[in-house]
C-alpha cells in the first residue's frame, strides 16, 4: 500500500517540472518564432534538444514509480 503512494507520488510530484519546462520552451520558442520566423531552422535544433531533455526527467519518474510499485 505504501509503495503505491509513494508510486504516486514519484511520478506526480515527477511530472510537475516537466510539464513547467515544456510550456517554458514552447512559449519561448513560438515568442521568438514570431518575432523573427526566419530564424526557425536556428531553434529548430535547440528547442528539440530541450524537450528532449525535459521529457527525459519525466521518464525517469515513471521509471522510479514503476520500480516503487513492483520492488516495493
Amino acid at each position: 500500500m505504501e509503495g503505491n503512494i509513494a508510486a504516486g507520488l514519484a511520478i506526480g510530484l515527477g511530472a510537475i517540472g516537466p510539464g513547467i519546462g515544456l510550456g517554458i520552451a514552447v512559449s519561448k520558442a513560438m515568442e521568438a518564432l514570431g518575432r523573427n520566423p526566419d530564424a526557425s531552422g536556428a531553434i529548430f535544433v535547440p528547442y528539440i534538444l530541450g524537450i528532449a531533455l525535459t521529457e527525459a526527467i519525466g521518464i525517469y519518474a515513471l521509471v522510479i514509480g514503476l520500480l516503487l510499485i513492483f520492488v516495493a
